[in-house]
């Protein structure tokens, strides 16, 4: 039987995508990137899931980069290479478009696409040990507009040009200074931090954090491409929500919230 290369685990108010690859270091593979895909679209299906993990099945890895087996028979040349890339795209604006928050669990090693994996999640917490790193220059290939933007927007372009000119790997440490992660954990704490987190998000009202996202998304495009309309209507729908009744009422007896996403 074929090993599934992404594990879907629903545990709500938390849902788990776990890359699955352990013998390649949860190496990317056309496979992979589909599984990614279809796995946030089965968690946000589930009501009940608040936030979305994704990590590596174990500490040794996050995401290895690309699986460079598959170069030789679908990325052998530009075109097979722009063929190639639809799946990962569709990977990444699952990532990036999902309206529920998303969190990176990373440790190990978070190399290439993982990166850009990564950076497609909209919180990373990491492991003190991981080693992270864009090795492209090394292998002759370069990363298409989008990758690059998105290390340009969340690194800056001095730090951008500094990983993908230098090719180099780097620590924890760096990457928390450069703002590619949130935060930095002892290995051991990585899991039960990430919960922890993961958990105080879900308690939040989910129609106000899938606005912000969507805020964010479109602040990050030129004026004259942004969908004010869609924003718009995404604001009067959380005015108009139980939610937003049940949260004013909520501070007023001066309690906790309970959210219910409609």
């Amino acid at each position: 039987m074929e090993q599934q290369s992404v594990l879907i685990r629903s545990e709500p108010p938390l849902g788990w995508l776990v890359l699955n690859r352990p013998q390649l270091r949860n190496a990317l593979n056309l496979a992979t990137w589909r599984a990614i895909a279809e796995g946030v679209a089965a968690l946000e299906a589930q009501s009940e899931v608040r936030v979305i993990i994704m990590r590596g099945v174990n500490e040794e890895a996050f995401i290895s980069g690309a699986d460079i087996s598959e170069f030789g028979e679908l990325r052998s040349n530009a075109e097979k290479a722009r063929q190639y890339r639809d799946w990962p795209n569709r990977a990444i604006a699952a990532l990036v478009n999902s309206p529920k928050p998303i969190i990176a669990m990373i440790a190990g090693i978070c190399i290439g696409g993982g990166v850009q994996v990564a950076l497609s999640c909209d919180i990373r917490i990491a492991a003190r040990g991981t080693r992270f790193g864009i090795p492209a220059a090394r292998l002759g290939l370069a990363y298409p507009l989008d990758g690059v933007k998105a290390l340009v927007d969340i690194a800056g372009p001095a730090h951008a040009r500094e990983i993908l000119l230098s090719a180099r790997l780097f620590d924890a440490e760096e990457a928390l200074a450069m703002g590619l992660i949130h935060k930095l954990v002892d290995a051991s704490g990585l899991e039960s931090a990430v919960r922890d987190y993961a958990a105080a998000m879900a308690r939040n009202a989910p129609l106000t954090m899938a606005a912000a996202k969507a805020a964010i998304r479109e602040a990050l495009k030129d004026p004259e491409d942004r969908d004010r309309t869609m924003l718009e209507e995404m604001v009067a729908r959380c005015f108009n929500s139980e939610d937003y009744r049940e949260g004013v009422r909520a501070f007023g007896e001066k309690r906790r919230p309970k959210f219910s996403g409609r």
